[in-house]
């Protein structure tokens, strides 16, 4: 598989070690200077993990020139709904996920039967906290906001997330966004009540598992056209 990484800062290099460790070849980097359409070409698939203000951009970009596109970089959503149109527009592939992490994604199935669980007992208040490094720039992270919709969708008595700091109303699912040092990520889901506490966390322990994940993901998408998650590709569909 010949790939193209956009987006060469260290989650872009971790990817590249796992695609040479896995037999494929990197075939073109770009970085803050923009994508080569010319180099682009020469992949079979692009993973994209750049910066919230240029990811919709880079990924139309693998859209117009036929590439399928895995992108982990997340606060860009606002744009995601236009992504989709020009996916389908230009026939395109593409996976989303605001985490590769293999360990993350089985978190992910874990928070929504935890909330299926609890959905009837309003006794037990939700509440979510993730811990990145200080390098990270979108507050909270994209995993916690995947977190928290899969609440929101069972818990009717709350309408919207809001980071700790700023909810206001009884409604609002807090979530406290903290960075510190050189940590990886951290993601704890708790459910308080006046007389116990559920709790379920996920940490990483290094940026491997988000590389790894990316990988497998193109690997999935790879030849595909069509929009994809990674519930697809660890074939956790129910």
């Amino acid at each position: 598989m010949k790939v193209a990484l956009i987006g060469y800062g260290k989650m872009g290099k971790s990817i590249e070690r796992i695609l040479l460790e896995r037999g494929h070849e990197v075939v073109a980097t770009f970085g803050s200077e923009g994508i080569d359409p010319d180099l682009l070409s020469k992949a079979d698939v692009a993973i994209e993990f750049s910066l919230p203000e240029t990811a919709y951009q880079n990924i139309c970009s693998c859209f117009k020139s036929g590439i399928p596109v895995v992108t982990g970089t997340t606060g860009w959503l606002q744009n995601y709904e236009q992504a989709i149109e020009s996916c389908q527009k230009y026939k395109g592939g593409f996976i989303y996920a605001s985490n590769f992490s293999l360990g993350v994604n089985l978190f992910f199935e874990l928070n929504k039967q935890l909330a299926q669980l609890l959905k009837d007992f309003p006794s037990y208040t939700p509440s979510l906290q993730e811990i990145h490094h200080i390098h990270k720039k979108d507050a909270p992270s994209g995993t916690a906001i995947s977190l928290a919709e899969d609440i929101l969708a069972e818990r009717k008595d709350f309408e919207n997330w809001a980071l700790k700091e700023e909810s206001k109303l009884p409604s609002d699912l807090s979530i406290e966004a903290i960075r510190e040092n050189e940590t990886p990520g951290t993601h704890s889901i708790r459910y308080e009540s006046a007389i116990d506490t559920i709790e379920i966390k996920h940490t990483a322990h290094s940026r491997q598992g988000f590389a790894l994940g990316a990988v497998i993901a193109a690997e999935y998408l790879n030849g595909k056209s069509g929009v994809y998650s990674m519930r697809d590709v660890l074939n956790l569909k129910s």
